[in-house]
């Protein structure tokens, strides 16, 4: 049986050719797709009458038992008055032209070849010309280099290129055909559904044969990560799928889902499961600087890749953190950049929500063609809305530019210019009247894209620039693309102190570049067990009215959980004189109720007074407060202390909305009773209140989208780390009179709706 393999030749060439060190940070244009465009745009309109651009080629070429199907787009082909044709390849630089010679970049002549080689055979021509032309993005100097092939040197050429890339291309397609029929024959790997996991597993295979999104809110407890994992895994073998990636906020989450695709795998499931790591945790050395002189692992990283992908690709399926660093160390690579190429050529991609989401760091490899054969699997969605807007929101400090200036004035005259021109425009705004702006200020965009295009020829030139200018670049680098996203949805806001000035563009309503930089996928499942109100999470999701919305209730009886509501004030202006009496109250329901506790309050503040006056009034309880920037070990520290069946109980001191009031999982009698103080609005504020300003103008109750649905949503995910399975049984004590507020109640799950007030 022959297995086809379909590859633009673009990626074949990389894959084969690219060789050398990872390069510094990313010192590349803010904008190089715009920059491309226009270099190849510039030489296209140089090119005679009956010269051809953008040319589409596509071609088959059979090796042993795969067939690989290539296909590319010529930038042009130049027809010679002596009936000769030349294949024009064209590509853009920021470096300097004299450092480019004809055999500096073997890929770029190994992707024209292929063209052509493809043309040649298709118009039966016994030789071609091939030339790379170079162009210098700031400068616009062009550099040329050609090169003519008989058509059997080009097709010797391919092949062998075709031979280096065969051992990936049959590993792979083997692999494809294993895992499509071991996907179609897998069964669920309970034996039997959840109540309500039926109905959620199905409405995600429908959603993915429908090309649908979904909106689904599944009570915690039900399996949801299964739940979408398994769907989606079955349509890979019905053949509507290719790839998966679910997505995630949290480490504890991301862990969740690795245990389920294991799951899968150890019932017999045939998967290439990755797992992305942020550079700043994975990376081996102390300081994250990316160049070959400082690491090891960045140095010659092209030239051993292929095999470390390749021996990783043929050993492992669940491609965790822990193997990942293994193999990087074995084959010398960094292992951020190892998992990025890893996220290309898997299966399933586990990773936080910006890899997709997020313009300055997404997976911009993925075209069009893969996207089309992907779904995104969104869990604990509710987190996406502030993370999104954090995505599309940015920041400039005047303090950085004007050290800037200072330092470069007499190393890099137009770098120091350019900073002082920024500088000069914040300072302005201290004057303003008005501190926060509808429109987009043009004048400070376009200094702030002037300032990065030098700062990048300095970066690009001495790799070894100070940290000051590196980090301003990025920001103002961050700065510049957001100001090509800004629109109705966005503000700019002023903050001064004293001598500093503080300029943001503030993303008011990330939906629509959610909806944007979604475009494309076959599929959307947005998840969460706190999707309430499902208008309000739809709406700043993305989503349209022809979504799916499905909501499914806790499976497990009401009766395992009591809800106590305690009316007693939290309010910010009244946490003094209630203190007291709270502490009082929660060491009173201690005594009534047995077993573990964990108390959950709106601040790390609020949090510390209440514990020093509980260990005042109970110094013999055993206790375990959660800190500021805890790492990944004294979390695990803090959850470990939670033990089933033991002989002393222990309380905890956790903050709403943190790392312990989501996607934890103490089952059983590791965890007896939550207790939620407040209920979790976000600090009154300035830009809480232009959120509120900005929906009410919109026609939505302002006070609700700014602060109160967000607050209920971290008090819905505190309360569920109780009843996680059908053993479950527990108490959940709410304090604050407002909880007795229908606009509150009505935010409760059905199981809630049964309280006592206390």
């Amino acid at each position: 049986m022959t297995n086809v393999v379909k590859i633009s030749i673009r990626h074949l060439v990389e894959h084969v050719f690219r060789s050398g060190s990872i390069e510094s940070g990313g010192f590349r244009s803010a904008n190089p797709l715009t920059d491309g465009t226009k270099a190849h745009q510039k030489i296209q309109k140089t090119y005679k009458k009956d010269d051809q651009k953008e040319v589409y080629l596509k071609a088959e070429i059979p090796f042993e038992n795969i067939n690989i199907h290539v296909d590319g787009r010529c930038d042009g082909l130049l027809f010679q008055e002596d009936g000769s044709v030349i294949v024009d390849e064209i590509k853009s630089t920021s470096h300097a032209l004299g450092t480019i010679t004809e055999e500096t970049y073997p890929v770029h002549w190994a992707q024209a070849v292929f063209y052509a080689y493809i043309y040649a055979l298709d118009h039966e021509l016994a030789a071609m010309t091939i030339q790379l032309t170079y162009m210098q993005v700031k400068t616009e100097e062009q550099k040329q280099f050609q090169r003519t092939m008989t058509l059997t040197e080009l097709e010797d050429f391919v092949m062998e290129v075709v031979s280096e890339y065969a051992n990936y291309a049959k590993a792979k397609t083997q692999h494809i055909t294993d895992r499509n029929t071991c996907s179609k024959e897998l069964v669920f790997p309970y034996g039997v559904y959840r109540d309500g996991q039926r109905k959620l597993a199905g409405s995600v295979y429908k959603t993915i044969l429908d090309k649908k999104v979904l909106f689904a809110k599944a009570s915690t407890g039900i399996g949801k990560t299964i739940s979408t994992i398994f769907p989606a895994v079955k349509s890979i073998g019905e053949g509507n799928l290719q790839r998966i990636f679910y997505l995630t906020a949290k480490t504890i989450t991301r862990t969740a889902a690795e245990e389920a695709f294991q799951l899968l795998i150890d019932n017999g499931l045939e998967m290439k499961v990755v797992t992305i790591t942020a550079k700043d945790k994975i990376c081996f050395q102390e300081e994250t600087i990316c160049t070959a002189e400082h690491c090891p692992f960045a140095e010659g990283y092209y030239d051993r890749i292929n095999g470390a992908i390749l021996d990783i690709f043929e050993n492992e399926s669940l491609m965790s953190r822990t193997v990942i660093e293994a193999y990087a160390r074995k084959h010398r690579v960094c292992p951020f950049e190892f998992s990025l190429d890893l996220a290309y050529t898997a299966d399933a991609v586990i990773c936080d929500y910006n890899y997709i989401f997020d313009p300055r760091v997404s997976l911009k490899r993925l075209i069009e063609d893969q996207k089309k054969q992907a779904v995104l699997l969104v869990d604990e969605a509710h987190n996406l809305v502030d993370r999104a807007r954090e995505m599309y929101s940015a920041v400039l400090f005047k303090s950085a530019f004007l050290q800037v200036q200072k330092e470069y004035k007499d190393i890099n005259g137009a770098v120091a210019k350019a900073a002082k021109a920024v500088n000069v425009c914040l300072a302005e705004k201290r004057t303003q009247e008005n501190i926060v702006e509808k429109q987009l200020d043009e004048d400070l965009a376009v200094l702030v894209e002037k300032f990065t295009a030098v700062a990048e020829e300095e970066l690009v030139q001495t790799p070894e620039s100070n940290q000051l200018l590196v980090d301003t670049y990025f920001a103002a680098s961050t700065f510049a693309k957001i100001c090509r996203l800004y629109d109705k949805r966005f503000v700019s806001y002023v903050e001064v102190d004293k001598n500093e000035v503080m300029m943001k563009l503030l993303c008011l309503d990330p939906s629509h570049l959610l909806q944007q930089m979604g475009k494309g996928f076959r599929s959307k499942v947005f998840f969460s067990a706190t999707l309430t109100p499902a208008d309000y999470y739809k709406n700043l999701l993305g989503g349209t009215k022809d979504d799916y919305v499905l909501s499914i209730p806790s499976p497990f009886v009401h009766e395992n959980v009591e809800i106590l509501v305690k009316p007693l004030s939290t309010r910010y202006r009244d946490r003094e004189q209630t203190l007291l009496p709270m502490v009082q109250f929660i060491l009173d329901a201690l005594q009534k109720y047995e077993g573990n506790f964990i108390i959950f309050f709106p601040s790390y503040n609020y949090m510390n007074k209440a514990f020093e006056v509980f260990k005042t009034e109970a110094p013999d309880v055993k206790t375990i407060v959660q800190e500021t920037g805890m790492s990944e070990e004294l979390r695990e520290d803090f959850l470990t202390a939670f033990k089933a069946n033991a002989n002393e109980r222990i309380v905890g001191f956790a903050v709403l909305g943190g790392v312990f009031s989501e996607g934890v999982d103490l089952k059983g009698d590791r965890l007896s009773g939550v207790m939620v103080v407040g209920v979790g609005l976000p600090q009154i504020g300035f830009e809480r209140d232009i959120i509120k300003d900005y929906f009410t103008n919109e026609g939505h109750n302002g006070f609700d989208y700014a602060y109160v649905y967000p607050g209920m949503n971290k008090v819905l995910q505190a309360g569920g780390r109780l009843i996680r399975s059908e053993d479950d049984q527990g108490t959940i004590v709410l304090i604050d009179d407002r909880f007795l507020q229908p606009k509150y109640q009505k935010l409760f799950p059905e199981e809630w709706r049964q309280y006592r007030v206390v």
